[in-house]
């Protein structure tokens, strides 16, 4: 990478409606938006194609899943950001094989697929059931070379443990993005651990030195018997003193 760069980072969140369709047309229009302002890579919200369904365990939502190559929305973010000319990473619910997994592809900005990161710490516990549907990522933490930038990308919950983001920084990651779905607390209202989880990405940032990017999503989703709220705020650190939400 050339020393000397500008890049421009952004996060886009959305209320996710049941329809995939529209889910992804409204994901397309902000990523115009972003890079209508100047963004080259453009980060957005974990499983953004519909309901986060993994508040319950249910067969049908198996259905969700589609193999990673030919998948249509790879495919149709791989066009925009060739026309656009920006790097979007895509999570997508995957199947392959006998196997589920949280994953993400990264398309570079003249479309080329970069190739796949599958979420390796998978949670389990009241509203987040990920365990009932996903595998444990193959992958291993990665860095992929962009036009833009070395990043580092991984999914939600990895945010959580520090060897994740050091991983990624010893590997040459320049910037590190969690597409995320982090949310309220079902069984208890008055758990709030949205402080908790800004001190935890501020820590990754200032150990390892990198900026850091998360997109989560928001508004309240509902599948019985749970309801989860997102944590509104996307988060973008440089350093821990310099900490931008919105």
């Amino acid at each position: 990478m050339e020393s000397s760069r500008k890049v421009v980072l952004a996060a886009v969140q959305f209320t996710c409606s049941e329809s995939v369709s529209e889910n992804v047309d409204t994901a397309e229009r902000l990523v115009r938006a972003a890079h209508k302002k100047g963004a080259n890579i453009i980060l957005i919200q974990e499983l953004f194609e519909g309901y986060y369904f993994c508040q319950a365990q249910r067969g049908d939502f198996f259905d969700r899943a589609k193999p990673y190559k030919g998948h249509p929305t790879i495919s149709r973010m791989q066009k925009l950001a060739k026309e656009l000319g920006v790097v979007i990473p895509v999570s997508f619910f995957e199947e392959a094989n006998n196997a589920h997994y949280n994953s993400i592809a990264i398309i570079d900005a003249d479309g080329t697929d970069l190739g796949l990161y599958r979420k390796s710490h998978i949670p389990d516990g009241p509203g987040y059931q990920e365990k009932f549907y996903f595998n444990p990522g193959d992958t291993g933490f990665k860095v992929f070379s962009t036009k833009f930038a070395e990043i580092g990308v991984a999914i939600c919950w990895d945010q959580w443990f520090p060897e994740a983001a050091r991983a990624m920084a010893l590997q040459g990651a320049e910037v590190l993005l969690y597409p995320t779905a982090i949310g309220s607390e079902p069984q208890d209202e008055g758990i709030d651990s949205r402080e908790h989880w800004k001190r935890v990405m501020q820590g990754h940032a200032g150990a390892n030195l990198v900026p850091l990017v998360a997109s989560n999503r928001i508004g309240k989703e509902t599948i019985k018997p749970n309801m989860v709220t997102a944590q509104s705020p996307s988060i973008a650190i440089h350093s821990l003193q310099d900490q931008l939400e919105k």
